[in-house]
């Protein structure tokens, strides 16, 4: 565990010159500091941290960028990718399309990540959306930070893995792992805005038990129709509703559109059955899952892109949940606070009165919607919209049909064309044009 945590931030500082260089980048001929420790805290892939004191005695924190990194993380993207295409063709179609999923969705968010002006702007937003959710921010200093430097205010706390001292310190950890549960619903849930990168580095503990969210460097948004799925999955994973659990997964993209239902009952069933059972620790819950996986590989699962930061989140937070409680269940906990924001998840009224009152005001736009809708049938101006996944299956379909055929055909000709050639051959014609017939006959 320890070489795990230094891994988030106990990387090798940058060399003497490369801080230099990247230091007079940041703030030119300027002394924006009365002091400045030259010792960084915390390193990382990205970046470094250093201790500042601004003019005023402020103690605040300076991210300084690597230098090169941006140029060092595209030169990497594009080995990645080399890699996928040359080994591209030994996996299946949906292993394929989930790796794809997994390097585009990381090309993206880490360009993004190496930006420090795109940090202050999640940063700066994150604080307004989230001002009332009772977990601390950095304070950030805009008029200091640039592309190359995020400069704000200094928070200490122990990190949210670090439970000797949190126990030391007497911090009831239960109120602790119920906020972050509910600040992690909202985010992902019921406002669709979220931090992606909650490990324990990020993730800090006041000594009076306040959380503190540091790094906005990963920052992503849930379209809504993303976040109407996963509170389906976890209303059905709550209520052991297979049949709304595997058309979540569907509408979600986790699997695919003509996946077998009965099948896929089974493994839910399976599933089911391992995370409801109170009485497993989390590293049996963890092998018996694994092995469900493994027997149902050939299942046609994806991994969409939407979906995978927050299947990274709620990992972390499992993880995070049991440090402190052994048989954790985040599922059962984020349901409770899901079901008393389910109106607002949803972007529906509260009240039964305001609900109505919207409705009322929805009609003209219903009443127009329906007689657009009329005119276009009885002009025979109608359309149906389909989802990938939907066209998919269905071009999937037609080449599995037409193949055959095409393959048929082509034999059958040429027997005849063999006959044409020579009347000898008449008995490898007639093979031919028999194999044609079967192959039309018998298509799979």
């Amino acid at each position: 565990m320890l070489e795990l945590k230094e891994l988030h931030d106990q990387l090798p500082a940058m060399s003497q010159a490369s801080f230099d260089r990247v230091y007079r980048e940041s703030f030119g001929d300027t002394q924006p500091f009365e002091r400045f420790e030259p010792t960084a805290i915390a390193s990382a892939s990205i970046g470094q941290v250093h201790v500042a004191y601004l003019h005023d005695g402020t103690k605040v924190a300076v991210k300084l960028r690597r230098e090169g990194i941006e140029q060092q993380v595209k030169a990497d993207i594009r080995i990645i990718s080399f890699f996928n295409r040359l080994f591209q063709p030994l996996f299946s179609t949906y292993t394929k399309n989930s790796i794809d999923a997994v390097i585009s969705e990381f090309a993206k968010m880490i360009l993004q990540e190496v930006s420090f002006r795109n940090e202050l702007q999640n940063l700066q937003e994150f604080s307004v959306v989230y001002a009332e959710s009772g977990v601390r921010f950095p304070t950030p200093y805009e008029e200091l930070s640039s592309e190359s430097a995020l400069v704000m205010s200094f928070e200490e706390g122990f990190r949210f893995d670090d439970k000797a001292n949190i126990l030391k310190h007497n911090i009831d950890f239960k109120p602790m792992i119920n906020k972050l549960v509910k600040f992690y619903t909202d985010q992902m849930l019921v406002k669709g805005y979220f931090h992606a990168d909650p490990h324990p580095g990020n993730l800090l503990v006041s000594k009076t038990g306040e959380l503190i969210l540091l790094d906005f460097g990963m920052v992503k948004r849930v379209p809504n129709d993303t976040r109407v799925a996963i509170i389906e999955l976890i209303k059905a994973a709550n209520e052991q509703d297979y049949e709304l659990y595997i058309s979540a997964n569907k509408r979600l993209g986790t699997i695919a559109y003509e996946a077998p239902t009965a099948e896929l009952a089974e493994f839910t069933a399976r599933m089911f059955a391992i995370f409801n059972n109170d009485n497993l620790s989390s590293e049996s819950m963890q092998q018996l899952a694994f092995e469900v996986l493994e027997s149902t590989k050939d299942l046609p699962f994806k991994l969409p892109s939407d979906a995978i930061y927050i299947l990274r989140v709620s990992a972390i937070i499992e993880g995070l949940g049991t440090t402190y409680i052994e048989n954790f269940n985040g599922i059962k906990d984020i349901l409770p606070i899901l079901q008393s924001n389910i109106p607002r998840a949803l972007g529906t009224k509260e009240s039964l009165v305001e609900q109505l009152m919207e409705l009322v005001k929805d009609t003209p736009f219903v009443l127009q919607d329906f007689k657009h809708a009329m005119q276009k049938i009885a002009q025979s101006d109608v359309s149906v919209v389909l989802s990938n996944d939907q066209l998919h299956w269905i071009s999937k379909e037609v080449r599995g049909y037409v193949r055959p055929l095409l393959h048929g055909v082509v034999l059958m000709v040429s027997g005849f064309f063999v006959v044409l050639v020579s009347h000898d051959l008449m008995e490898l014609a007639l093979v031919l044009f028999g194999l044609g017939v079967v192959r039309i006959l018998y298509k799979s």
